[in-house]
């Protein structure tokens, strides 16, 4: 009988590499609590019509990434592709933003989405999402996009592009459908079949194919600033003015439109040169439209989110620190059967100090513990002398130096070592 494996498309976050990111996320969590946002937790799995009706029926994810099931209940059910929209039906079932109160929230946890794997994209992801509820402004775009700049410098990551785009509004946006329908018919035979498709549908999301023949044939389309309404067009422009007011360098790309109907005006991406072609770290911008797209008020907002695996991919790939690699300080050792009593209360008490500690369970030999102690700093050796003394002997492992010290007086001493 075969072993099970792991699905394709998934896989395990091991210890040696859980610590980096427990490291990225604790880092978001300062950088989100200094930004003014309150973190809040997701169901995994949402009423499909969540997704069909927020994100939007013609796009990639709703028509061929989803993972949809119907549940004992005959519901359709879909496991997460993406948490804005679960974020904004929280805010309009709880009333996150009565009375015109803005809300701020971050989450992060895994997403699922059926895709072809490859480097830094997985089926089942993970992602740190921060959205600005409640306020219309440019100004809030300009404070989300700092957000997300900031907590890459935070994390130490280099080599970063920022490229914003405006996508309109159901204003001004039917205009730049037309033209841009009127420019792909005339070189439809440039495009994919799926950009064909794209054309009567969704032409917008043509800007944004990876297919070379149909990248070319973007080239001369039209950029969305000639059919901006006076709205858009003034946002986007002090949008532009917040983040040149914060000394941030962006640039604009027309081909930015994001692969979601909600959003609204604002639309950017960051972009790491070190990915290959799936090179964004983080990507976001408004979505005005949102909340009565799922049956909510009108509810504007404005976020972000970027992955945990890319963002950890870069990190080491340019060398980013992750702190301090976690592991025991004290290794408690029993130099014979006798003494494994006394070690294991000493081990328990250090713990209960705070100071990580462990002991052998599995009836080792004195070397193999010391072996096993390898990595900590400070190993504490109990046998019959110890015993009969009332007495701890401690080893700094680094220096190979070793003083006695009375039995009640050993957790106080590491305290003040480590």
């Amino acid at each position: 009988m075969p072993a099970i494996t792991a699905p394709r498309g998934t896989r395990d976050i091991l210890p040696a590499e859980s610590w980096k990111w427990s490291y990225i996320v604790s880092t978001a969590s300062r950088t989100m609590r200094d930004f003014g946002f309150s973190e809040i937790h997701l169901p995994v799995f949402e009423y499909t019509e969540l997704f069909s009706r927020g994100v939007g029926e013609t796009t990639d994810i709703v028509e061929k990434e989803m993972y949809t099931f119907t549940d004992r209940g005959g519901r359709s059910i879909t496991l997460r592709p993406e948490a804005t929209a679960g974020v904004m039906r929280a805010a309009n079932e709880n009333n996150l933003c009565a009375q015109g109160a803005g809300a701020k929230l971050w989450s992060w946890g895994p997403m699922f989405r059926y895709e072809r794997p490859q480097k830094g994209r997985y089926r089942q992801f993970y992602q740190i999402d921060a959205e600005y509820l409640g306020v219309a402004g440019p100004m809030a775009d300009a404070e989300v996009i700092a957000l997300s700049i900031e907590l890459f410098r935070r994390l130490g990551l280099r080599n970063l592009e920022v490229i914003i785009n405006s996508v309109g509004c159901e204003k001004c946006r039917p205009v730049y459908r037309q033209k841009l329908v009127d420019y792909f018919t005339a070189r439809k035979d440039e495009l994919c079949e799926t950009c064909i498709d794209r054309l009567s549908r969704n032409p917008l999301r043509i800007l944004d194919c990876k297919n070379e023949s149909c990248r070319n044939a973007a080239d001369g389309a039209p950029d969305i600033f000639g059919s901006l309404c006076d709205e858009c067009r003034e946002h986007f422009a002090q949008v532009r003015n917040g983040l040149e007011r914060l000394n941030f360098t962006y640039s604009i790309s027309k081909r930015l439109v994001r692969g979601l109907d909600y959003y609204t005006k604002t639309a950017y991406e960051i972009l790491s040169g070190d990915l290959g072609a799936q090179n964004a770290v983080a990507g976001g911008g408004r979505y005005d439209n949102l909340s009565r797209a799922i049956g909510g008020g009108k509810i504007p907002g404005v976020g972000f989110a970027c992955g945990l695996d890319r963002v950890a991919l870069v990190m080491e790939e340019q060398g980013c620190s992750f702190g301090e690699v976690p592991g025991v300080s004290v290794y408690c050792v029993a130099m014979d059967d006798e003494s494994r009593g006394a070690v294991q209360a000493l081990t328990h008490n250090l713990r209960m100090s705070g100071i990580s500690a462990e002991c052998d369970t599995a009836g080792r030999g004195f070397k193999a513990q010391m072996r096993a102690a390898g990595n900590c700093r400070f190993a504490c050796i109990i046998g019959a002398d110890e015993r009969v003394n009332g007495t701890v002997s401690v080893k700094n492992l680094a220096d190979g130096s070793q003083v006695s010290v009375k039995a009640g007086e050993a957790v106080s001493y590491l305290e003040g070592k480590l």
